[in-house]
This record gives structure tokens, sequence and C-alpha cells, in this order.
């Protein structure tokens, strides 16, 4: 519907789509800033607060991401002290980590680095947010900077802008990662994208262009065989990784789709493949900790120590920048169900 017959049938565009700034006054989430988006039956939260991830995720009121035990939290004391992080890992549609460290924490010639990095917990800065016509697209637009940074140390900033479009099921994230400093520096990235109940469900299929699978350890080993599909929640159940080599497509784009058949419903997720050449799946079926991690990335889920042994840590030059473009869409009915499938297919025997 174009523009004119749109507005006629509305008073304001906020009874459709909206970005409105919200601070949230309860709990672990006290005093943590955030945008909601709405458009229309899609909805969600970026979180300013924490590097303009995106927490709660839903469609017609249907969650799709994966939210831990301690639920939505802001900044702790304990984000970046070692194991003790995995308090605070709450899931959300994806946070972000890196830029110096991915997966386990680690010290390396004397120099400690936290699970998953420092970025996923540094407010935003210079933000940007609101809903306006673009011609005859209603773009609703979050935007930020947010800088890792340490005295004598590295100066990396990372641009961020999160977007989507009245009318449409797709957020598309735009991210530009700049090192300001006068040396190089490690540059380790990884999206950690989590998919949550009622979306995931058993029987959820995940779809990929998986040339080959192996395991991260011996817990997941001999499970290769169930890597695509979600099982029901067992108690005590420990989880599994999975690496995986994918086929990207001719311009160079990493395509996963998640689907459950029985809603109708499934999520596609592409992203960057040429600055993230790294896939792995996190498969957690335990009961209380159920979750679906789809997880592109610049390094190994080995983490720091590994590409320090084998001399491949990721680097980037003072005053160079890398970007990254990943898009979420929502796929509703059997036909588009149908056409992800057909995508994935052509990827891998393309």
């Amino acid at each position: 519907m174009d523009r004119q017959n749109l507005l006629r049938r509305v008073g304001s565009m906020q009874q459709l789509a909206y970005v409105r700034p919200i601070t949230f006054n309860d709990g672990r989430a006290s005093g943590l800033k955030a945008y909601e988006v709405k458009n229309g039956p899609l909805q969600y939260k970026v979180l300013a607060g924490k590097c303009l991830d995106i927490g709660e995720f839903s469609y017609k009121g249907i969650n799709f991401n994966f939210l831990s035990k301690p639920g939505l939290q802001g900044r702790n004391h304990y984000d970046t002290y070692g194991q003790e992080a995995l308090r605070s890992i709450m899931g959300g549609l994806f946070f972000t980590a890196g830029l110096e460290n991915i997966c386990a924490p680690c010290t390396v010639d004397g120099v400690d680095y936290p699970m998953h990095g420092r970025i996923r917990t540094t407010p935003a800065e210079n933000l940007q947010a609101g809903a306006g016509w673009e011609g005859d697209r209603y773009v609703l637009r979050t935007a930020g900077e947010m800088r890792e940074g340490e005295l004598f140390g590295e100066n990396l900033v990372l641009h961020r802008s999160i977007e989507t479009v009245y009318g449409t099921r797709t957020v598309t994230l735009t991210d530009e990662v700049e090192n300001q400093g006068f040396r190089d520096e490690p540059l380790m990235l990884l999206y950690h994208i989590n998919l949550g109940y009622p979306f995931l469900d058993e029987d959820v299929e995940l779809l990929a262009p998986t040339r080959s699978v192996t395991p991260r350890d011996r817990e997941t080993a001999g499970h290769e065989d169930r890597w695509n599909r979600m099982d029901a929640p067992r108690d005590n159940e420990p989880e599994y990784v999975f690496i995986h080599d994918l086929a990207g497509t001719p311009d160079r784009q990493g395509v996963v789709c998640a689907i459950n058949d029985r809603l109708g419903l499934g999520l596609r997720i592409a992203f960057t493949r040429k600055n993230l050449p790294y896939f792995m799946e996190w498969k957690s079926t335990a009961s209380g900790d159920y979750v679906l991690g789809l997880e592109p990335s610049n390094s190994s889920v080995y983490g720091r120590p590994f590409h320090e042994k084998e001399g491949t840590l990721h680097r980037i030059a003072p005053f160079d920048t890398e970007k990254n473009v990943l898009t979420f869409t929502i796929l509703e009915g059997g036909a588009e169900l149908k056409a992800a499938r057909e995508e994935i297919s052509a990827i891998l025997n393309s």
C-alpha cells in the first residue's frame, strides 16, 4: 500500500509502527535503556545499554528468542569476570561477542579475556533513533556506536544500524568495525543468535547448506545425526556444539533457516560470509536451558588461545574498517517454508 492510501486509514503512523525509547525499572534490568520497535505484527527491543543488541523479538505475539534464567538484565559487576560472566549471558535474539575474545574466558600473556568478550555489555553512544517516510517506505531505524578501548591499549569502534520497513518482515543489521588506533589489533567477532520457545520446540528443523559437521568435544560426539532437529527438553542434558562447514551463495552470503512446521513459521538468517567464514551451532535441550544458538563468526569456537597457537588470529590494521550485514526475515506459511528448503538445497548443490 502506498503512502497516501495508508495515511487515509490512520490518524498517526504510531497506530501501526513506531520506535520508542524506554527505560526498565525493575530487578536486574533496572536502569537499562532500550528502544521498543513495532513494525505491525513484528516487535522487538534494541538494548541501547548493551551494544544495541536485540533482546525480545516476537511476531504476532509469538516469542522467537531465548532468555536465560536470570532474565532481562543490564550491566553487572561480573559481566567480564572469568567464568562468572555466565551469569550475565541472558540470550535475547542475539548478542555480540568480541572484540578481543569470543567463547571461553582465557588468559594470554598475563592478560585476562572474559567469556565472549566485553563488547556485548558496552553501552551505545551517539544514539540515533526514529521512524519516518523515505519516499513510499516507512523506515524504523536505531543506530549508535560502541567503543572498546583501554589506556595504552586498543581503540576499536563498532558502528551499528538496525532498521526495518513497515509492511515487511525483515530486520537488517549493518555493522562497521573501525580500528581508530595506530597499531594492528586483534578482531574477534561472533553474532550469538539465540532461538527459544515457543518458536523453538521439539522437531523444529535447522536448514543449513552444511557440507560437513564436526563435534566440538566428547559430549557432542555421537550426536551429529541430530544436528538439524531440535529434541524435547531433557533434565540435565549436556550442551552440544557443532562446527559447520557451510556452502555459501555465489555473492558470498551465508544463509540458514529455522523452521517450525507446526506453527507455520520460520526465521531466515543471512550474513556476510566474506568476513564471517566460521559457523557454529549451539544446541541445548536441557530443561530450563532450552535454546538453539546459531553463530556466524570470524573466529573459531576454540577461541583466542587456539588462534594464538595456530598463528591465525584475525587482525585489523589502523583506521581500516570491516563491514557485516545480517538480515533476519520472518517466514510465514507453507509456500515460504517450502521456498526456504529449496533455497538451502540449491546453495548446497550449486
